[in-house]
Order: C-alpha cells, then structure tokens, then sequence
C-alpha cells in the first residue's frame, strides 16, 4: 500500500504547530501503525530530515504510551485496541491519514504527537495507592473477596492510563480513567480503609489538573483501548458523594 500521511509537527506546547505532508510507501498491510511509522521515520533520516517524534514503549497495548489520533479518533477507531496494535490492514491503498497528538490543556505537547501525561502521575499521587503495611505475601485466600467485587476490580484495573478517554471527550474530562483508578481500590477490602480520603483527593486533583467537568456522552468508553465501562464513573459518583457526606457530617459536629 502507498498511503499519504497529514502529520502534526510542533516543536514543544510554546510554539505553533502545523500539518506537514508526507508519503508512505510500501506499506506490508500486517505491519503495526507505529512500524508504519518507525519506515517513514527511516526515510526521513535517510534524507537528513528530523523523524516524527512520537511516543512508544511495549507495543504490546499495556503501557498506553502510544498515544495519537488517528483521522480524528484516538487510537485509530478499532474497539478495543491500543495505536500499537492497530493493524495496516484496516485501511486501504491511497488512503490520507491524519495523525494528530492528544488534545487537552492538560497534556501540553511536548514535541510533534508526544504529549506531557504528568497529569495523570499527579491524580495517582494525590490517592490512588494503599498505605496499610501488609508486611509479607499474604496468602491469596486470606481475604474472602466475592467474586463480582473481584471481577469488577479486575475490569478496573485494566486501565492503562492511555488518556484516550480525555483527547476522545469534548470537555477533556478524565472522569474514566479517575473513576477506574479510585474503583479498583476501593472495590477490594485492603482498599476500604481509605476509600473516603481516596475519592475526594483523587477527584480534587482531577480539578486541580486541568480537565474539564464529565457530561456522560460516552466518548470515552467508545475509545477505550481496554472498554473500561462508564459504570465506574456512576461508582465513583456514589463514592464521592458518600465521602463528601460523612466528611460535612464530622465538621458539622466538632
């Protein structure tokens, strides 16, 4: 296949950006988008001209490093799959493809389609992590766990941490990804003891962070490399609320 790539080039988050032109040619139809573009990059260089610089890591779809926009949908458009996994065999010869960074004041860019994902590192911070010592392994049956909580944690859980969900969303809220992270730790009993702090740090940073308010169209979940389910934004809505209560509720009686 030949295609035509329009590709956003832009030196950093201070200066102007813009599209530039250039030719994929030869294109092996099983080849991933990112080797599509690791050979167009080698042309470049071969030329003596500055590659597309754009992030990557395990290409396996757990990192969530490959972050573009793919003619206007993050990750490309195919359900459940990450820009590493999306196969050239899902577009056609002579095809244009445009190829753009997430989108969102809260990941400045920090060079052609690479952005800065600090944001959320800083939402995991605020509370998205358990502070009781459990000293060695515990025994996996130790805890009695149901399993729809189990489940449910798990499908939590598989959030990578791409923001697909915030460059998909016209607020750029990143309501999915906060909600998948607050729920699979306060789905599980280890989890509990600071469900209450968790859920109201967590949120506070989201605000903090830049993105904008949810409005429930399900963008995001249509995105999602790994289909994390708006149901954990309706979750965490009751967490939030529950924990907004009890916290109104002890300040009212000191």
């Amino acid at each position: 296949m030949n295609l035509t790539l329009k590709v956003w080039r832009q030196n950093n988050d201070q200066s102007g950006g813009q599209f530039r032109t250039y030719q994929a040619r030869d294109v092996i139809p099983d080849m991933s988008f990112l080797e599509m573009l690791d050979v167009v990059n080698e042309e470049l260089i071969s030329k003596g001209e500055e590659p597309i610089a754009f992030d990557s890591d395990c290409r396996e779809g757990i990192c969530g490093a490959c972050s573009l926009v793919i003619n206007g949908i993050p990750h490309g458009g195919q359900r459940g799959t990450a820009t590493c996994q999306l196969h050239m065999r899902h577009f056609h010869d002579d095809q244009t493809i445009t190829i753009e960074p997430w989108r969102a004041r809260a990941f400045p860019v920090i060079k052609d389609l690479i952005v800065d994902r600090g944001a959320f590192d800083r939402i995991i911070q605020s509370g998205g992590f358990i502070s009781v010592s459990t000293g060695g392994t515990p025994d996996g049956n130790a805890l009695p766990i149901s399993k729809s909580d189990s489940d449910l944690a798990m499908d939590a859980a598989a959030c990578i941490g791409c923001g697909a969900c915030v460059a998909a969303c016209k607020n750029a809220s990143a309501m999915l990804f906060v909600s998948a992270k607050v729920s699979h730790l306060n789905l599980l009993p280890q989890g509990k003891v600071e469900k209450d702090r968790r859920v109201r740090n967590m949120v506070a940073s989201m605000d903090e962070q830049g993105f904008g308010a949810c409005t429930v169209t399900g963008s995001c979940e249509a995105v999602c490399p790994k289909e994390i389910s708006l149901e954990f934004i309706s979750k965490m809505n009751r967490d939030y609320l529950v924990a907004i209560l009890k916290q109104d509720t002890a300040t009212s009686k000191e």
